[in-house]
């Protein structure tokens, strides 16, 4: 097993055979968290494939190496999951809560988010745990929650989802007084859906300023700090952002209006690279669920955030996007 941080932190448990790419990814990701951010790793899965890409990176040794034989699937989306116990996802999960360390996993968003319930259980009062993400915004960064746990909450999930997002927004983003938005196709009072419209009732009700409805269009304006939205619209929005980001900055570039390395800074606030992933909130324990499509670069990310969150500072994300924004603002 890999050692502990200076701090007194776990070393974070690596789902090694979750993600689109698996080891290939996973383990040169583990080795950069520990080597350039001094983040302690074990990775979880099958010995013989891991072994093999740590000899390939020269890492033998400095990583923890537990094994598993099981491979969840990336189109299990939830039960089936649990019952596979020797997978490299309930086995990590069950590492995690025993050590007590964070969680990471570029699995599927429906198979990590129904281990780690079972895993590590969920928090008192929270009926369905969310996931989230801090986007950079105008003024600052505004919590995205559900990022793609839960496609079909009921309204009260997403009035927890909204106190979920809250507690991050103090904690993690230092925010005393957040406000909460509803995302939805108008800013009237009564839009949206059946779902959006009940949940407005009882985000009104809530210890945490609402702001109201939220268009799409102003989801980076920074006009609240928690922005709710149910698991499918949220993990759509978030890709999209991503998307367009990528597809405006490269039209920019061909454009010849700004050099690329000064359109790079503008993108890479947005990138899996700098935000790591999508935090799990609501349970007794710290979990990270990264891109499926990571590489090393955003795997080793998901890891130095997981680990900063279970430390309860400021993940290395959130502080570059900071600095970055404070940067340009000189």
């Amino acid at each position: 097993m890999a050692g502990e941080r200076a701090d007194g932190v776990p070393p974070v448990v690596l789902d090694a055979m979750g993600g689109d790419h698996g080891p290939a990814e996973t383990v040169p990701g583990a080795l950069s968290a520990c080597r350039e951010h001094g983040v302690p790793v074990t990775l979880v899965g099958r010995a013989e494939d891991l072994h093999r890409e740590l000899r390939r990176h020269g890492g033998l040794g400095e990583v923890g190496v537990v094994h598993a034989d099981g491979v969840v699937p990336m189109t299990e989306s939830g039960a089936g999951a649990v019952a596979q116990r020797s997978s490299s996802l309930m086995a990590g999960c069950e590492l995690a809560r025993r050590t007590g360390g964070p969680f990471v996993s570029a699995g599927s968003s429906g198979a990590v988010v129904t281990c780690a319930v079972r895993a590590f259980g969920r928090r008192e009062g929270v009926v369905r745990p969310a996931l989230a993400v801090a986007l950079p915004t105008l003024t600052g960064s505004t919590v995205l929650i559900d990022a793609g746990g839960t496609t079909d909450p009921t309204p009260e999930m997403l009035a927890g989802f909204a106190l979920l997002g809250a507690s991050y927004a103090r904690a993690v983003l230092g925010v005393a007084d957040p406000s909460a938005g509803l995302l939805s196709i108008g800013t009237e009072p009564g839009k949206g859906n059946r779902l959006v419209r009940e949940a407005a009732g009882r985000l009104a009700q809530l210890p945490v300023r609402f702001h109201g409805n939220v268009e799409g269009h102003d989801v980076l304006a920074g006009f609240v700090d928690v922005l709710v939205t149910d698991g499918f619209t949220g993990n759509v929005v978030l890709k999209n952002i991503e998307g367009c980001v990528r597809t405006t900055v490269e039209l920019v570039a061909r454009a010849g209006i700004a050099p690329p390395e000064r359109l790079a800074e503008v993108a890479r606030p947005y990138t899996a690279d700098t935000h790591g992933g999508a935090a799990l909130l609501g349970l007794n324990g710290t979990v990270v669920v990264a891109h499926g499509s990571s590489a090393a670069a955003a795997i080793a990310r998901a890891c130095v955030v997981a680990s900063d969150l279970a430390a309860g500072s400021p993940p290395v994300s959130d502080r570059g996007v900071r600095t970055a924004r404070a940067s340009s603002a000189r």
